[in-house]
């Protein structure tokens, strides 16, 4: 999962320490604070994604502060702790609009998982409201879905890319989004006002393709009443996609060359040059070299395609941007008398575990079936196909007992098995590390 923003309230400073810790382990960056106040005041300062705090607070405590800190930033999620649990209290929570409410002494796998949870539900909400407001204003948006390292990476490199106009080719699995890769390549670039078209080279047979792509001069075969452009000739100043560019016949490939070569083309039955503009994007989820060395693709084509190489990443590389898709094919495919608001929690994890064979797409297909299943507003288990519901989750997450001793270990390994030493690093007198090294089982 990405950086999130996390603001943690509690007086005591063990306990502000401890969270401290474990959620900037995580990667999450932090900011503590020891009452309602304080906290408040870098509410004011900066944005943050998630709030944990304790109930009992001086002053205002922790149910007042998350009221003031829901109408300060509405989309933060809050996680309430506190050592004196009890279902009054705990309702009052959530009504007040907390994400969870945890009980002291904090089991370190359980908050690890309460504030994934809360972070997913705060990046699909977010992408609700962001996807709602590109609505709203009628305007196109970029068309690539993800805050995951990854995704980043890959928007970054499209929006550098597409001021180039080379050639680009695209590689990925099946359904991971190479046509919207390509159509964020042509929405950045100087061609954007023009055409975008797109054609799947393992759709149509070698006779229909070379009709459809180079279009074909009056009587040029039987039927021809009217001479007809070609998608070529209709993308002259725009941008051309050929998806699936490994199943393109040999004798296609001489021809698209020829195109790339000389920026014309002759159409079916005729004689008369027609020069085109255009840029050509490519995408494939096969090895264009191994094609290439086993004579099935041309290497002349192949290096004037590959100028330069982006690739769409598997879903199970980022897991993360998950929820933010499911919000996104949500306010995609919703209708007036089909719409899902929200998505339960258990349905959420269930989806991050799954594997996603068919990437991005099976995921989409998912959100569509749900949609067309639900009686409620919320996305619900029992939505999801089988193979979804019945996959097995993944590794369980490391307690706060693991996570110390490990910690504990690293440390003693790097100070040579010196406990002073040790000690002075983690921040700890002697007699408490012994303490701490008797439990683990370390003396």
């Amino acid at each position: 999962m990405s950086v999130a923003h996390i603001l943690i309230v509690d007086d005591e400073a063990i306990a502000r320490d401890n969270l401290d810790h474990v959620l900037t382990q995580e990667g999450h960056a932090t900011t503590t604070s020891e009452n309602a106040e304080a906290a408040l005041r870098e509410l004011d300062r900066s944005e943050y994604d998630l709030l944990i705090t304790d109930l009992m607070l001086p002053g205002m405590d922790g149910i007042g502060l998350l009221e003031r800190a829901r109408a300060m930033q509405p989309a933060i999620q809050a996680i309430v702790v506190t050592g004196h649990a009890t279902v009054p209290t705990a309702v009052r929570a959530m009504q007040k609009g907390a994400h969870s409410y945890i009980a002291k002494p904090l089991n370190l796998e359980e908050l690890r998982l309460q504030v994934r949870k809360a972070l997913e539900q705060r990046a699909l909400s977010a992408e609700v409201l962001r996807l709602r407001e590109v609505v709203a204003r009628g305007g196109r948006d970029f068309p690539l879905v993800g805050q995951s390292e990854v995704m980043t990476r890959l928007r970054k490199a499209v929006e550098q890319l597409a001021q180039m106009n080379c050639n680009v080719l695209i590689q990925g699995e099946t359904g991971t989004g190479k046509e919207l890769v390509a159509r964020g390549v042509h929405m950045l670039s100087q061609r954007s006002e023009e055409r975008f078209m797109a054609i799947n080279c393992g759709t149509f047979t070698a006779e229909l393709m070379d009709k459809e792509l180079f279009g074909h001069e009056k009587e040029a075969f039987t039927g021809a009443h009217r001479g007809q452009k070609g998608i070529l000739e209709v993308a002259d100043g725009g941008t051309m996609f050929f998806d699936e560019i490994g199943e393109l016949p040999l004798h296609m490939q001489v021809k698209l060359l020829r195109v790339l070569q000389e920026r014309s083309f002759l159409r079916v039955g005729g004689t008369r040059e027609i020069p085109v503009d255009i840029r050509v994007i490519a995408a494939t989820n096969c090895d264009l070299r191994e094609h290439v060395e086993q004579g099935t693709f041309r290497q002349d084509l192949f290096y004037r395609l590959n100028v330069v190489t982006l690739e769409a990443p598997p879903l199970r590389k980022h897991r993360e941007d998950i929820p933010v898709l499911v919000g996104h094919f949500l306010e995609k495919h919703r209708t007036r008398d089909r719409t899902i608001t929200t998505i339960d929690p258990e349905a959420l994890e269930m989806l991050v575990n799954y594997p996603f064979p068919g990437n991005v797409r099976e995921l989409e297909n998912i959100v569509q079936r749900a949609l067309a299943l639900a009686k409620g507003e919320a996305l619900t288990p029992d939505l999801l196909p089988p193979e979804v519901r019945s996959c097995p989750e993944r590794a369980p997450l490391l307690t706060l007992e693991d996570t110390e001793r490990r910690q504990i270990e690293k440390v003693l390994r790097a100070s040579g098995g010196n406990k002073t030493q040790a000690a002075r690093i983690l921040g700890i007198d002697r007699v408490s590390l012994w303490r701490k090294l008797k439990r683990h089982g370390l003396e």
